[in-house]
């Protein structure tokens, strides 16, 4: 990289604050210019040295982290990586503005802490480059629901960094009556099904995390679980999913490839695929193999990601038939199935 990305850590403990301080400016392309102790402190040494991306953490005195995003967001949008345990406040953070997260480990030695350090300086780089001008902006029209797609429809949809978000908008939008959905969203063990839960009781969709044998069904909407991958599979005249523990693909477990490679073989021509914000290319692969065996195809344009990554690579390898603004995406899907 050509120069540091300059790097701002607010946490409310002097021994993490130092460890990141520490361990972050020990990588190459990153340059911890301050740490703060609270909010208001951090808001001054936004002010004062600039940051390129700010790591924050939830819970601080004074004011905790989703209410700081929620007041700085519109004044000063800036990229943020939440460092949160493992519970439902980090959907907060991301709904507040918050481009990623990272599960926070404890300090022991053998907590973790080397992939913990891994996962955060690789977020933080992907951070650096995140479009927030959509932050904050209405995205989506509502689809009326009742329109007639023929039986053993699905939907496939991978996401990544800024997907949380996306993916809600999206689902928010769209009827109950879908056919069934299958989503790949990188993300940790636990908060999955934190997630799955989030969604469920946000959307007119039953929302679930995957378990191996699940039946993929009108109306429903299956999250493939932390560190599984999920596979399409025939149940009948229906589908159902299997979920596997295995190597990363891509980086990832679960993986947007894995997912679409079975969808392009089990569904062919009767699947949809949408890939969403992220960085990478995961996915990209797998929705091309969708478009060559008769599937529709739908990639989020450049404007209204967070991360123009895994669309990026899909439209350039031709796996996308149509490139949407996340706005139009439900509508695109309804109307895609409906020519199918």
């Amino acid at each position: 990289m050509d120069k540091k990305i300059r790097v701002l850590v607010v946490d409310d403990s002097l021994m993490y604050r130092e460890f990141l301080r520490r361990k972050l400016s020990a990588d190459p392309g990153v340059e911890v210019v301050a740490t703060a102790v609270d909010p208001y402190d951090a808001r001054d040494k936004i002010v004062e040295f600039m940051p390129d991306v700010m790591t924050l953490d939830v819970e601080m005195p004074k004011m905790n982290g989703i209410e700081f995003l929620r007041k700085l967001m519109p004044q000063y949008p800036l990229p943020v990586i939440v460092l949160s345990g493992a519970n439902a406040s980090v959907f907060d953070a991301l709904n507040a503005g918050a481009v990623d997260f990272v599960a926070k480990t404890d300090m022991n030695p053998g907590g973790g802490l080397d992939h913990f350090v891994n996962d955060l300086i690789l977020k933080i780089k992907t951070a650096s480059t995140a479009n927030l001008s959509q932050w904050g902006k209405p995205a989506l029209k509502t689809v009326s629901g009742g329109r007639p797609f023929r039986k053993n429809k699905i939907i496939a949809i991978g996401a990544s960094t800024g997907g949380t978000e996306a993916l809600l908008s999206v689902l928010k939008a769209l009827p109950g009556d879908m056919p069934g959905i299958v989503v790949v969203q990188h993300m940790p063990p636990v908060f999955t099904k934190l997630f799955a839960q989030r969604l469920d009781n946000t959307v007119a969709l039953h929302v679930k995390e995957a378990q191996t044998g699940d039946a993929v069904v009108q109306g429903s909407v299956l999250i493939a679980p932390g560190n599984n991958h999920m596979v399409l599979e025939r149940s009948g005249s229906g589908y159902r999913v299997r979920c596997f523990e295995g190597e990363k693909v891509n980086g990832h477990c679960p993986s947007a490839d894995v997912l679409f490679h079975s969808v392009a073989q089990t569904a062919k021509g009767d699947a949809l695929g949408v890939i969403l914000t992220g960085m990478g290319g995961d996915g990209a692969k797998g929705l091309l193999e969708m478009r060559v065996n008769g599937a529709r195809t739908i990639g989020q344009d450049e404007k209204s990601c967070v991360v123009y990554g895994m669309p990026k690579v899909a439209f350039q390898l031709g796996a996308v038939e149509k490139q949407a603004s996340l706005g139009d995406i439900p509508e695109e899907i309804c109307s895609l199935l409906a020519e199918q």
